[in-house]
């Protein structure tokens, strides 16, 4: 099994499934499950929270009893999506018998996603577009996540590097790959998914070239 750092495998998309955990009561999830949906499809200041409400539906009393404001429940969002991508790129690596074989199922995994039909482009980025202020607690999620992808790709490369004598710098191309993943998800709607992915694709394998 390839080693990944800490973290619970990989879309950034707003399809988080609703967590069921210890203190997390239906009404929440129910509502997260509703704003998610809304947020990724039509963005986050387009929608207000009477929508969420009426959409629920539930009533303004038991949403401001778990969200104290709409940033809250935004930046629940958006930490729920966060998990959600932990742990499908954990899965996706762990399932690798090499480095290089995590590398590509990362990237296959994530080029599957352009194909979903409900696929609207990465969370984060739709979300950092909106909020431009980096001391925006919405804005801080999205940096705390991108530093946490840059890392596990970062841990993959080392590894996939090994002591070949042309060993460069792992952060590097895990930028590199972060870089590409961003281009495809901003352009898989406007380009068409299979010709992203394609693309997508035909760079990773030039990556990992570049490094054996």
């Amino acid at each position: 099994m390839i080693r990944t750092t800490s973290g619970t495998t990989a879309d950034s998309t707003g399809t988080a499934p609703a967590s069921t955990g210890p203190g997390r009561s239906e009404a929440r999830e129910r509502l997260l499950a509703t704003a998610g949906g809304l947020f990724y499809r039509e963005g986050i200041r387009a929608v207000g929270v009477e929508r969420i409400v009426a959409e629920t539906p539930t009533t303004r009393a038991t949403f401001y009893r778990h969200f104290p404001s709409k940033e809250a429940l935004v930046v629940a969002y958006l930490r729920g999506v966060d998990a959600h991508t932990r742990a499908a790129l954990q899965e996706a690596a762990g399932s690798a018998a090499t480095p290089d074989g995590a590398v590509r199922a990362v990237g296959t995994a994530l080029v599957d996603d352009l194909s979903r039909p409900e696929f609207r482009g990465c969370a984060f980025l739709k979300a950092a577009a909106e909020f431009p202020d980096p001391e925006d607690p919405v804005r801080r999620v999205v940096a705390e996540h991108r530093a946490w992808y840059v890392a596990t790709l970062t841990d993959l490369f080392a590894q996939v590097f090994g002591s070949s004598p042309r060993r460069g710098r792992p952060d590097h191309a895990a930028q590199h790959f972060l870089m590409m993943r961003d281009g495809a998800m901003s352009g898989a709607d406007i380009d068409g998914a299979a010709h992203v992915g394609d693309a997508f694709h035909r760079g990773l394998e030039g990556l990992l070239t570049l490094l054996h």
